[in-house]
């Protein structure tokens, strides 16, 4: 007659009835839930009731909460944390996901966590990015595939100007006072990033106009150089 093992039924049992281990998932799980409902809470503090999104008045009120302007690149780089498709608007879901991944169920955790997003937005591998979606995020038309001259100037002061103070002023400085272009594609704007980034300046020993820049930047080069004569 064979004999039936006893330590089959013994692994089984002891694998399903880990009393720690399901003390600690159910302990984690609930600690999730309590998170993600506080974060939800926090979104309806700020959230337009009638379209169930935070619009640009609510987001006046996290600024003035978190005790930055609007205009802070902070706010700009909190909607790339979380991915905001639409300018001035974050969905529940956009919330969620940021401020999870901030970790952060409190204006007072949010404010705390705004400068290691900073940093983290600032590391290359993100920078650039961020930089492409800053372009993005201003593509406010359906369609839209350029922005207007002094918005761009606005936008490369608020992402660029921290870092690279000259060549962005020079640029603004050629954008506002040229006349052959009126509005900026995503080429052109990924060239100034690559610009500031690549080019010695001011002397812009380095730049070569027959390389695959974009013509704007052939011209702002150019008038440069006839400057420094």
């Amino acid at each position: 007659m064979p004999r039936t093992s006893s330590k089959k039924g013994l692994t089984g049992s002891a694998a399903s009835t880990n009393p720690a281990a399901d003390l600690f998932r159910s302990a984690s799980s609930k600690a999730a839930s309590k998170e993600l409902e506080r974060i939800d809470q926090l979104f309806h503090t700020y959230a337009n009731a009638l379209s169930g999104m935070i619009d640009p008045e609510g987001i006046e009120f996290l600024c003035s909460d978190l005790e930055v302007e609007h205009t802070d690149v902070r706010i700009l780089m909190l909607a790339w944390k979380m991915q905001s498709d639409k300018q001035g608007y974050f969905s529940l879901n956009e919330w969620r996901k940021g401020l999870k991944a901030l970790r952060a169920d409190t204006v007072q955790k949010l404010k705390k966590a705004l400068p290691e997003l900073e940093k983290e937005v600032r590391r290359p591998s993100n920078f650039v990015d961020f930089y492409s979606y800053a372009f993005q995020y201003c593509l406010t038309e359906e369609k839209q595939k350029s922005i207007d001259i002094e918005s761009i100037c606005l936008l490369l002061d608020l992402v660029l100007g921290s870092q690279f103070r000259p060549q962005v002023d020079a640029l603004i400085q050629y954008l506002r006072t040229q006349i052959d272009y009126k509005v900026i594609n995503m080429d052109q704007w990924m060239g100034f990033f690559r610009f500031v980034n690549e080019i010695s300046f001011p002397d812009l020993s380095n730049y070569d106009s027959t390389l695959a820049w974009p013509l704007i930047l052939d011209n702002f080069v150019e008038l440069m150089r006839e400057k420094q004569g």
